[in-house]
């Protein structure tokens, strides 16, 4: 269930830093961060991509409130949206990429399913 971990945060703060991973995934593809943060990054960049998908201007300005870059919401609903048309989620993976070396967390890498358009 999305948006259930806290992830030692406030409310405040957790948002504004999801927020900003959304918007990294979306731009750059993938992302290297600990496994819980990418799980809760999974569900809200899928959100995005659904909208996306549904190219009316309600969804844009919801993508709009929560992605913090123009550019990549121009991004998500000219070229990433349509590229997963047939597909019904799942649209990132997560790999375990093992213990970070400071303090032994769980790292994971996501990252967007390829698709057949690319």
């Amino acid at each position: 269930m999305p948006g259930t971990r806290k992830l030692g945060r406030t409310s405040e703060h957790r948002n504004a830093m999801l927020r900003g991973m959304v918007t990294y995934v979306l731009e750059n593809g993938s992302m290297e961060t600990t496994l819980s943060r990418a799980k809760e990054v999974r569900c809200l960049v899928d959100k995005m991509i659904t909208l996306g998908k549904k190219n009316t201007l309600s969804s844009r300005r919801a993508a709009l409130a929560f992605i913090t870059k123009e550019d990549v919401v121009k991004k998500l609903f000219d070229q990433i949206a349509p590229a997963y048309a047939t597909r019904n989620g799942g649209y990132t993976q997560i790999y375990k990429l093992g213990p970070r070396r400071g303090d032994a967390a769980e790292m994971a890498l996501i990252k967007l399913v390829a698709t057949d358009a690319e």
